[in-house]
């Protein structure tokens, strides 16, 4: 049991952590000397509260109120949040440093939900502000156990009425990949792959040879977007690619290639979340059924997944055979499992 107070440079703040029972709880400060005033304060003032409990002989059990801040740094430190970066900053920003993790942070994110669409801002873009905060508090509930009922419940996300989706054919993901020179080697296998998998941006980069089970990609809670480990088959002619992981793309270099190679096909409009939907596509077309794809694709609900039509029984392991073939569309020295990454 200890108290500690440290400056974290990373994120440019005082950090005061408690530890208790095993337990470790943590509030932060700003980084200004003001900052390191209060926080050294608060250590104290802590600091006296165990002593007189010890001394009392009384049980200090109680978890000290967090705020939404600390609860979004903890995210962001043990999980990978790549995918959602974008959503995150905006919503520190408004949320601010002294909103408190419960009732208070759902009120502030159903304000800035009516905010936003006051603004004009699309519900998917509002959709994607409050899930922010409806992880934060699912975390705290259920991983962190810094709230004692789950708040992230009460933040709804209605479905877009303006949702767009395209849905590519075989043949035109064929041309899109062939549009894609061999030397852009790891990111053409990262765009097949978000094809022939579903697996979001984030979730193709965060990919590591431990993710690889037999024919099989298995992300980690620490990967996904809901915090649910996936399993995902992958076709037999695409899984010699994963003997590569982890690749030698970044965000930055996928959005180069993609964005060149959807310009070269004349689809300017394409988005890297339409594989995705095309994915989604195949496998209704394939004659999956409706729980296989919510699984396949890491939805929270059937309502999610109810955006698909066409969909019919089938097995899982059996997924794999049916997909499309997409090798031929790349160069032969792009499989080869001895030619040298650059």
């Amino acid at each position: 049991m200890g108290i500690t107070v440290r400056y974290r440079e990373k994120r440019g703040r005082w950090v005061v952590t408690e530890t208790y029972n095993g337990q470790r709880h943590q509030r932060s400060f700003t980084g200004t000397r003001e900052g390191e005033r209060q926080a050294r304060e608060y250590a104290a003032a802590r600091e006296t509260a165990l002593n007189d409990a010890r001394f009392n002989g009384e049980l200090m059990g109680r978890a000290p109120r967090r705020t939404f801040l600390e609860g979004v740094e903890r995210w962001i430190d043990e999980y990978d949040v790549t995918s959602q970066i974008k959503a995150i900053r905006p919503v520190i920003a408004y949320m601010g440093e002294e909103v408190l993790l419960g009732m208070e942070s759902v009120d502030k994110a159903r304000k800035m939900a009516r905010d936003l669409k006051a603004q004009g801002r699309s519900q998917s873009t509002i959709n994607n502000h409050v899930q922010v905060v409806k992880r934060v508090l699912n975390l705290a509930y259920r991983d962190w156990e810094w709230l004692d009922r789950p708040l992230g419940d009460k933040l709804k996300k209605p479905n877009p009425k303006n949702e767009r989706h395209v849905y590519l054919t075989v043949g035109e993901l064929q041309q899109l990949l062939k549009a894609i020179p061999d030397k852009r080697g790891d990111d053409k296998k990262l765009i097949a792959l978000a094809a022939l998998t579903g697996l979001r941006r984030g979730e193709l980069l965060s990919l590591e040879p431990s993710n690889v089970h037999g024919g099989r990609i298995l992300l980690r809670p620490d990967q996904t977007k809901n915090g649910k480990t996936r399993v995902v088959p992958v076709p037999v002619d695409a899984q010699p690619w994963l003997r590569d992981l982890p690749f030698a793309s970044d965000q930055y270099t996928l959005r180069w290639t993609w964005d060149a190679a959807r310009k070269a096909v004349g689809r300017p409009d394409l988005r890297f979340h339409d594989l995705r939907h095309s994915y989604a596509s195949l496998l209704a077309q394939a004659g999956e059924n409706m729980t296989t794809v919510r699984d396949l694709l890491g939805h929270s609900s059937l309502l999610v997944t109810s955006r698909y039509s066409h969909i019919f029984d089938g097995g899982l392991d059996a997924i794999g055979s049916k997909l499309p073939s997409l090798s031929g569309s790349f160069g032969a020295t792009i499989c080869d499992q001895t030619a040298t990454k650059h």
